[in-house]
């Protein structure tokens, strides 16, 4: 299935070394004119020339399969053939319209509003900002406080929400905080339910939901010395964090927490949403039912810039031009979404992304069974995280192995990237059209990777 929407179904190494000649070339050119801000070709230095599917290809002519997808964004793969058709195909003849309505931009919104789950049918509005996560996570928590009339936030450790100051408040990451204090004050970091790496220090067997009476203590306590939230952000599976997937029942229980005090819930859907669990939204795999959703990556449908909230429409209590963004209006982007809607729908998507994640974690168990390394294999759907330990009983952080995992992967055709609280976490997050074939072969250069990778770290003297 999907094999006429890939370039070809392996990678191809064709050059001597990798990077490749011009390659280099385009990398150092980059290196003169672009700030140092780059960040991705630092860990995989590769100058694209044209990708397909789950294939890209770089400027020297070698092929790579994408488990990465442009960090999520590329959910129905580069270049989709039937999106980039309809696309072509552009019926309102207008790029660019503010907040005016089009009729690409009704029937998108129709489309999306209408494959919410039943139970939030017809109570749900959509708001459109600037074309990012983070311009979606700046609506949200501004419309919190405009509700509330409070100012403090509940976010949770390990996670990411975006790099603009509002956004990257409620982000836990010490380092990407560095040197950009002060941010928005009045944001309190609680524990995230990662039972691998449980903040409470808590045997997963033993578990009680320790972190679920910790943050009932900061909301109900007199004394917990945290002011009344407007919000809880929070993602219902952490994605930069590590791909940490909460025990069964947590996040209801947060949510019934914040309903029970007269707080308002944010569902960060960035990056875990638009069918990347195999549903529309990760919080679909719980009985959780957020009061504001933030959208964006994969609902460009092939990469194109667009981001929005879904909010209760009690909420929508803000003032015309409140919140607003110069790129509200993507034509573009609103008819590759429309596109990708339909594309999912007529191609049975959520049924093939769960088939493929059974595929995915039967290989990937049998490589953890293997390795000394791999201290847990996560993932939902098409969203997987392998953590690297020193040790598996002492789960010390293995981030230089995770690294050379990449190097390896990258060297021999596979595109992934890591993440993870220690930067120790190997991430998948392939376009959910990957065929079979390319998704084995791609995992076969992983283990290959991963036995390469374990005899040069069992070859060192300690």
């Amino acid at each position: 299935m999907f094999k006429d929407y890939h370039f070809s179904e392996d990678a191809k190494i064709i050059t001597r070394k990798i990077p490749g000649d011009k390659s280099l070339e385009l990398l150092a050119e980059q290196d003169k004119l672009e700030s140092k801000n780059r960040s991705y070709p630092r860990g995989i230095p590769i100058a694209f020339e044209s990708a397909k599917g789950a294939i890209v290809k770089d400027v020297d002519g070698n092929t790579f399969i994408d488990f990465f997808s442009g960090c999520g964004v590329l959910n129905l793969g580069h270049n989709n053939k039937d999106i980039v058709k309809n696309i072509g195909e552009f019926p309102d003849g207008i790029m660019h319209s503010l907040d005016f309505p089009t009729n690409v931009k009704i029937s998108f919104m129709k489309e999306l509003l209408s494959a919410l789950p039943e139970k939030m049918q017809g109570k749900y509005k959509i708001s459109f900002g600037g074309p990012t996560g983070s311009d979606a996570v700046e609506a949200a928590i501004k419309l919190a406080r405009i509700n509330t009339g409070r100012h403090t936030f509940l976010s949770f450790q390990g996670s990411y929400h975006g790099m603009t100051m509002g956004a990257l408040s409620v982000t836990s990451s010490l380092k990407h905080r560095d040197k950009v204090n002060p941010l928005i004050p009045g944001v309190h970091f609680m524990p995230y339910c990662s039972c691998y790496r449980c903040p409470m220090g808590i045997n997963n067997k033993k578990c009680n939901f320790e972190c679920i009476h910790f943050i009932k203590n900061v909301l109900e306590n007199p004394h917990s010395g945290v002011d009344k939230p407007a919000a809880i952000i929070i993602e219902p599976i952490q994605g930069e964090g590590g791909t940490y997937i909460p025990r069964y029942g947590w996040l209801e229980k947060v949510v019934d927490l914040a309903r029970k005090n007269g707080v308002i819930v944010i569902f960060d859907e960035v990056q875990a949403g638009f069918y990347r669990t195999g549903k529309l939204f990760s919080f679909q795999h719980t009985n959780a039912v957020p009061d504001i959703i933030t959208m964006s990556k994969g609902i460009g449908g092939i990469g194109l810039p667009l981001s929005l909230i879904l909010l209760r429409k009690e909420l929508d209590t803000w003032e015309p031009g409140t919140h607003i963004g110069t790129f509200r209006g993507n034509q573009l982007g609103m008819a590759a979404g429309l596109s990708a809607m339909k594309f999912v729908k007529r191609m049975n998507i959520e049924d093939y992304v769960s088939k493929l994640e059974k595929v995915f974690f039967k290989e990937l168990k049998a490589i953890q069974k293997k390795s000394k390394f791999i201290g847990e294999v996560r993932g939902r759907g098409m969203m997987f995280g392998i953590e690297y330990v020193k040790n598996k009983k002492t789960k010390e952080p293995f981030p230089e192995l995770a690294k050379e995992i990449r190097r390896l992967c990258y060297e021999n055709g596979l595109l992934v990237e890591i993440g993870g609280y220690y930067d120790n976490v190997v991430r998948f997050l392939p376009p959910l059209i990957i065929s079979e074939k390319i998704a084995r072969n791609g995992l076969n250069i992983f283990n290959n990777a991963n036995i390469t990778a374990s005899k040069i770290v069992n070859s060192k003297p300690e």
